[in-house]
């Protein structure tokens, strides 16, 4: 049975408990933000000072011990932030989780411990410290699995100011409702007996971890509806784009077709040296407006069609030796999302370069063991900016901005594909990997060999 009068947390559990639950988020985080060299550094400095400084607040006066348990805190912010290197915010709200997360684990070990050791003062014997081995690994191991599948992956939090304003609301509330019986009892909200207040601390420090752990849960669902959303705005974009391409296309192609004839007649009426140059002359610049790219596949010969045009206007040389005939398992907006973004990403870095002779573009599509190879190429004498694996918008708006690449990867996983980008010998190389569809493998390889034709 549990006497009314139980012991307190052993300030040194207390202090494991906080360094514990630090570990619990660095793991999820540093692997994708920083080093574990650094992590492994700012450990072994961090668990004696939280250990020490929960001895030091024992020692103190009731009315100072506030202060001690701040200090901790701003303890633990600092092992979070120089751990992963993430921004003030983001340490913020992963320390308001791991005071929670502390205060819960060590609550409920100690009730454990009183209930099943008769409130004995301390874990001495080698079957308590077990128990608190056994009690301390379940309980954040278990909370690691729950946690990481909530956390960005190759990202940071980015958590603004109001959702750090909410977190550390919830965390000073759950410490402070679930202390106050210790400071008195004599509030409405304080228990009296031993069990009673143990219990009451145990059940607002979970009550908080889940009003926490909901938070991040709605985090993550807003901000992945909101990059599909986006990547949807992308895909639709591209593919108006595509569409007014065509419309645009085809009544170049009638009028050209039509002036062809009428240039017969004209030519018929007489020979002129004068009005023969003339027409010679106007028959060469209405060819030059026909779709001259025989890839295989329709969408993509107004896609080449459309931006060689846009790079003949910015003096970019655009180059394609392409099998469209291997897309043909392929949607018309997956297809312009692939190319139209690829190519407005190109286009956009090469017409920063100044060099005449590097305004650059290549672009293969070619079939590999069942296999569609993309290949996109464009001069960058630049430094890539990445982040956490992802390339990054250099655009000020990174809200609106940024989502080409993510469009692109969208689409190729939406295949069972994948994409990769790198600088090699000052050339971005951007490649695109999808597996073929059951059926279109042996069509694609019968098709057009000879890659793209410009007529």
């Amino acid at each position: 049975m549990i006497p009314d009068s139980l012991p307190d947390i052993p300030r040194v559990l207390t202090g494991l408990a906080q360094w514990c639950a630090c570990l619990v988020y660095l793991f999820v985080l540093v692997p994708r933000r920083g080093s574990r060299r650094r992590m492994v550094v700012a450990g072994a400095l961090a668990l004696p000072a939280l250990v020490g400084m929960q001895l030091l607040a024992g020692e103190m006066p009731l009315v100072l011990w506030p202060l001690g348990m701040a200090a901790s805190v701003v303890l633990m912010f600092a092992f979070v932030w120089l751990s992963t290197g993430a921004s003030a915010s983001d340490a913020g709200y992963v320390t308001a989780r791991t005071l929670v997360l502390a205060e819960f684990v060590a609550s409920l070990h100690w009730q454990l411990h009183c209930f099943f050791f008769a409130a004995a003062p301390a874990p001495t014997t080698p079957l308590q410290v077990s128990f608190v081995v056994l009690a301390y690994g379940v309980s954040f191991g278990g909370v690691h699995l729950v946690e990481r599948r909530d956390f960005p992956q190759n990202a940071p939090l980015n958590v603004r100011a109001r959702e750090l304003l909410l977190s550390l609301a919830i965390a000073v509330a759950t410490f402070v409702m679930s202390n106050l019986s210790f400071v008195s009892t004599t509030t409405p909200f304080s228990g009296r007996l031993g069990p009673e207040i143990f219990y009451i601390r145990t059940l607002v420090d979970l009550a908080g971890f889940v009003a926490l752990y909901s938070q991040q849960s709605v985090r993550m669902e807003t901000r992945a509806l909101a990059e599909l959303s986006a990547i949807d705005q992308v895909l639709r974009s591209q593919h108006e784009q595509y569409l007014q391409s065509k419309r645009s296309i085809d009544a170049v192609n009638r009028t050209y077709h039509d002036l062809k004839h009428q240039i017969a007649v004209i030519r018929a009426e007489g020979d002129p040296l004068r009005k023969r140059a003339y027409l010679d002359e106007l028959e060469t610049s209405i060819r030059d407006h026909e779709s001259h790219y025989h890839t295989g596949n329709g969408v993509l010969d107004v896609i080449l069609t459309s931006k060689d045009s846009l790079c003949a206007e910015r003096g970019i040389e655009l180059t394609a030796v392409a099998d469209g005939a291997a897309l043909g398992f392929m949607s018309v907006m997956d297809i312009t999302a692939l190319f139209g973004n690829a190519l407005d990403n190109a286009i956009e870095a090469t017409d920063a370069v100044e060099d005449p002779d590097k305004r650059l573009i290549r672009l293969a599509l070619f079939v590999q063991s069942d296999l569609v190879m993309i290949v996109v190429e464009n001069y960058f004498p630049g430094t890539l900016h990445v982040e956490h694996g992802e390339l990054t918008t250099t655009k000020p708006d990174r809200q609106r901005h940024g989502y080409g690449l993510k469009s692109i990867r969208h689409t190729a996983e939406k295949y069972g594909g994948s994409m990769t980008f790198g600088v090699e010998d000052g050339w971005f190389r951007l490649r695109i990997l999808v597996p073929m569809l059951e059926g279109h493998s042996q069509a694609a390889s019968t098709a057009s060999a000879g890659g793209a034709d410009r007529t």
